[in-house]
């Protein structure tokens, strides 16, 4: 039985996005099962997730009726079922320091995501050139993602972060995409990456889903109006 990736929409959900491009990138087999989002009590989208999982967020990876959250639990699940398909850089201490990578991007950055939620399909300059001004966090927060990535592309050559796509570059995909959104200013070298990033396959994939969506949720957007 194929694995199934239950996610929520492709345009705003940065989460889904971390295990749904590192499968599509990686040649990973897998059914997607979309739910859209809404956070209000008892609605549809709360029901059907409670089916998969008991912390009640999306993504959840469901193995033959086994559901696993979490999108560092997911990846460790991925690398243990397909070793050959290079989840995790194959040297040892590669693969330690693409842990913590990792691991830094799923704990931290704080910031940026509260200032920045990803919206792949909007052009928001105005709100990145606000948001750069008043928020030392953000700029805080996007100088070491600028460290982290120069020091890993040093050492590996790319064009990702550890030579081949893996899940650190997974995880830092939809920091690309709220970066775009938000014109935040980087680095020519870091400008690269994101650019690369958007275009390696499974991410691109992604990247037509969200603009094909077309489906405005004016909860997950405080700061503009429906165009």
């Amino acid at each position: 039985m194929a694995l199934q990736l239950v996610i929520g929409n492709k345009n705003y959900s940065s989460w889904s996005m971390r295990p749904w491009v590192l499968m599509a990138q990686l040649g990973i087999p897998f059914e997607e099962l979309k739910l859209r989002f809404d956070f209000s009590e008892n609605s549809p989208f709360r029901q059907a997730v409670a089916r998969f999982s008991p912390a009640g967020f999306v993504p959840v990876l469901v193995d033959d009726g086994f559901a696993v959250w979490d999108t560092l639990a997911i990846a460790e699940v991925l690398h243990e079922r397909f070793p050959a398909a290079g989840v995790w850089p194959q040297d040892l201490r590669q693969r330690a320091r693409a842990r913590s990578v990792a691991a830094e991007m799923h704990s931290g950055f704080g910031a940026l995501r509260s200032h920045c939620p990803m919206n792949i399909e909007a052009a928001l300059p105005e709100v990145g050139a606000r948001v750069w001004a008043e928020q030392d966090g953000v700029r805080h927060n996007v100088a070491r993602i600028e460290a982290l990535w120069a020091d890993a592309l040093a050492v590996s050559g790319g064009p990702f972060l550890f030579g081949a796509f893996s899940v650190a570059d997974a995880f830092f995909a939809p920091v690309c995409m709220r970066l775009k959104t938000y014109a935040l200013p980087i680095s020519a070298a870091s400008q690269a990456y994101v650019d690369r990033v958007g275009a390696a396959p499974g991410v691109a994939r992604w990247i037509d889903d969200a603009l094909a969506e077309q489906d405005y949720l004016d909860f997950d957007e405080p700061y503009r109006k429906q165009r």
